[in-house]
């Protein structure tokens, strides 16, 4: 705090703020931030997980085509360009079981694109067309 002398008044007169003010300030800020960060990687998540909804959109698409052409959901991942293993480009790697047609999109935790995702996060689309997110 900066104090000035008057000589009229012969006294000090404060200016600025008190050590208690700066803290509770601080302490504010800090609660804030914190909220903010929770509530800042969910929505970065979240978006990463469109990546995932969006591939196995794709890939139920050619399951349905392959299935109406020869019979079967017989087709490989890596064909349509989409990881089978964790690597820079992608935030999860893909599966599909041949038998029932069912993409699996799995969360990569270390390998795949920076920075690596909560571990055992799974994104399933059956050849229905229903989603779920499993942690």
């Amino acid at each position: 705090m900066f104090r000035t002398y008057n000589p009229k008044h012969k006294a000090y007169s404060a200016k600025g703020f008190t050590l208690i003010e700066i803290i509770v300030v601080l302490i504010i800020i800090g609660i804030i931030a914190t909220l903010g960060l929770t509530q800042y990687t969910a929505v970065v998540e979240k978006g990463r997980t469109a990546e995932a909804k969006t591939n196995l959109g794709t890939l139920r698409t050619l399951c349905i085509a392959q299935y109406q052409e020869y019979g079967d959901y017989n087709i490989s991942v890596s064909a349509y360009s989409l990881p089978p293993a964790c690597n820079s480009s992608y935030y999860y790697t893909y599966a599909i079981n041949n038998s029932s047609g069912t993409g699996t999109a799995t969360r990569c935790t270390d390998g795949g694109k920076p920075p690596p995702g909560p571990s055992n996060y799974t994104v399933t689309l059956t050849i229905d067309g229903t989603m779920t997110s499993t942690y």
